[in-house]
């Protein structure tokens, strides 16, 4: 056995495996080792239909099926509705996509109406089901009651079962007891109750008594209630119709993933130096605080391989410009970073000004690529330019002008870019996103025209999309980087992802640990917390804590808000810059090891971080460890508890 301890204290003389609180045990040989805001209340209302203005051969379809169709059982005969508007029963089911595979339908009526899916790499493959498994049968096959606007589903699990997944969601690791709803939301300053985050993963990971696991999907992109407050029981509640897909039951919770994987795809492969440290602030205001920055870092031989420009880099926040006075030479800056061996990563929001005169806004004007309102007028929201046009990013075009914006903007030395703000998040509006009235021209395959309530939870992800496929694009034989803040279940494909704008307290210190770990159980395995808290000012002993575990987080950042104290690794005292030193080269040595579980998990679908629990899921003891996981081999335990009666403090186990 290979163990590492790090000690609660750290002085300039310290042995450079040591760091705040953190141990490392690896049961195997490491690899490659070398020298080196507001909560979402429950609601029973019944979900908007489409607006005869938004409606489309394809909605008069699914009208036709809700009316028309009737219940049937496993093998599609029809049975008598349980009332004249809501029909119940078993859900119908064909294996598709591999073995253990299935897809659940409420009728072959209900199947046929389904939208396309957005999760699924090819959206064929849960249309076809496969020949030579024509006898499977599902080992569990959910419930159903679905009228003519709400469609609920239930799947009853032996007792004892422990549920993970559900995407970007804050609180416990294990969820039973927790309801969540998939709407992505900008939500500054989230706490543990929280119902709706930055990204929407309808997906739910169950591990059974016995260590073996199934995972269930309902492929919907709109609004969905994920409930697990009943034991041993998944509900779904959302807008009819969608199906469900489970995976397995299987071996394990690594067979599980590696099957959603061959669903919804990998997790694009992360070029070497974004597994580096990063350092990120809103915001270093001049090319001159960003170059004093940078030679600190050298100076105190602190690692570090990026530096990220927010948004006040731009032009009066106008994306793909640079401020004259503060930014006058972006390719001269980047010049001088890469020679001294960072990357720049700059941020691109989705609001665009509407001004005209203003290239991006004419441009997009052209090819009419707004989103429009109920009459078809560009819709016009406040972000930060002001009055705000926002891409169609559901429109092919616009995917394809918004990656040529990108293919230029390379030119200046970009070697990342951010996507930020794009739930997208709109200013001086009760619900801080556009009206669900709103109108997408989408592609068929996507779904068609519909309302912004059918597309909402899917921006963010087709941006990150159109991004990554522009920086694809400037240069075949470079991995791109895209970091995106909203997302949907497939969205790995595109874009690593962070947990948004969290608090510097030590509960988020806590949380940040199940919230990379859900992540990772819901196909996202390129997560991070902003190291330090966003918002707030650390302390010092909190700072170096949040980085002596944060440096072995699979996206390793640090970032803070505007108006709070500096928080770079050297701003809290010797003691505490001296715990950031040696924890980012605890990561550095480590990197030949974090970079095969990356490949792994591009070529096979499993997770880079997982919970203690994958090391042993028959063991019920380890299901609810939160200050442990595990990096392949490499168990990592966080010597910290924290306790709601001690908030803002911390216990020594």
């Amino acid at each position: 056995m290979v163990r590492f301890h790090l000690s609660t204290t750290a002085t300039a003389t310290a042995s450079p495996l040591h760091s705040h609180g953190v141990e490392l045990v690896a049961p195997f040989p490491l690899l490659s080792l070398t020298p080196h805001h507001r909560h979402r209340h429950h609601f029973q209302l019944p979900f908007p239909s489409l607006s005869a203005s938004t409606s489309s051969p394809r909605c008069s379809r699914r009208k036709r099926a809700s009316c028309s169709c009737k219940m049937t059982d496993s093998q599609g005969k029809a049975t008598q509705p349980a009332g004249r508007d809501v029909r119940s029963g078993d859900m119908i089911f064909q294996p598709i996509l591999e073995k253990g595979v299935f897809r659940f339908d409420c009728s072959a009526d209900d199947r046929a109406a389904a939208f396309p899916s957005v999760s699924f790499v090819n959206a064929k493959d849960r249309e076809t089901p496969i020949t030579n498994a024509a006898e499977a049968v599902p080992t569990f096959i959910p419930t159903y009651q679905s009228g003519s606007e709400s469609q609920t589903v239930q799947l009853q699990l032996p007792a004892g079962t422990s549920f993970y997944g559900s995407g970007e969601v804050s609180g416990q690791l294990e969820r039973t007891g927790k309801r969540v709803f998939t709407w992505n939301t900008d939500a500054w300053g989230y706490g543990p109750g929280t119902t709706s985050l930055y990204q929407s993963h309808p997906w739910v990971l169950a591990v059974l008594p016995n260590g073996e696991a199934i995972g269930v999907l309902a492929d919907t992109t709109k609004r969905c209630e994920i409930d697990l407050s009943t034991e041993s029981v998944i509900k779904f509640v959302a807008p009819s119709f969608y199906p469900i897909i489970s995976f397995g039951p299987f071996p394990s919770p690594a067979a599980v993933l590696s099957s959603l994987s061959h669903a919804i795809g990998t997790v694009f492969m992360p070029p070497k130096w974004s597994l580096g440290y990063h350092q990120c602030r809103w915001s270093y205001d001049s090319d001159l605080r960003v170059r004093e920055v940078a030679k600190t870092f050298r100076e105190k031989g602190i690692p570090c391989d990026v530096i990220w420009m927010d948004i006040d880099y731009m032009d009066g926040f106008r994306c793909f410009t640079f401020d004259k006075e503060c930014f006058p030479a972006p390719s001269s800056l980047v010049k001088d970073l890469h020679d001294n061996g960072f990357k720049a990563i700059w941020m691109l929001d989705p609001g665009i000004k509407h001004e005209q005169g203003y290239f991006i806004y004419d441009s997009g004007s052209k090819i009419d690529g707004w989103v429009q309102n109920t009459n078809g007028q560009p819709y016009i929201g406040e972000v930060w330019p002001g009055p705000c046009v926002f891409p169609d990013f559901t429109q092919s075009k616009v995917r394809s002008w918004w990656a040529s914006l990108v293919r230029d903007f390379i030119s200046n030395g970009v070697d990342g870019i951010w996507n930020d703000m794009n739930e997208p998040a709109v200013f001086k509006t009760v619900t801080k996103t556009m009206p669900e009235s709103n109108v997408h021209r989408g592609d068929d395959d996507l779904g068609g025209r519909q309302n912004h309530l059918h597309y909402h939870n899917v921006y963010g992800m087709l941006m990150a999309r159109s991004t990554f496929e522009g920086m694809k694009s400037s240069n075949e034989n470079k991995r791109p980087f895209v970091l995106t803040r909203a997302g949907f279940i497939g969205s790995q494909r595109y874009a690593a992802t962070w947990t948004g704008d969290n608090l510097s307290n030590w509960e988020h210190l806590q949380m940040s640990i199940s919230m990379v770990l859900q992540l990772g159980l819901s196909g996202q395995p390129l997560s991070g917390p902003d190291l330090g808290g966003f918002a707030g000012n650390a302390t010092p002993k909190l700072f170096g804590r949040w980085m002596g575990i944060g440096a072995m987080f699979p996206f390793c950042r640090g970032h803070s808000e505007k108006g709070t104290t500096d928080h770079e690794p050297w701003s809290f005292g010797e003691e505490c810059e001296e715990v950031c030193r040696l924890a980012l080269r605890r990561r550095y040595r480590l990197l030949p090891h974090i970079y095969t579980l990356f490949y792994m998990s591009h070529t096979m679908g499993t997770p880079v971080a997982t919970p203690t629990f994958f090391a042993d899921p028959k063991d019920p003891s380890l299901r609810n460890l939160e200050n442990s996981f595990l990096l392949g081999s490499l168990l990592v335990y966080s010597r910290f508890c924290f306790s709601s009666r001690l908030l803002g403090s911390e216990r020594i186990l």
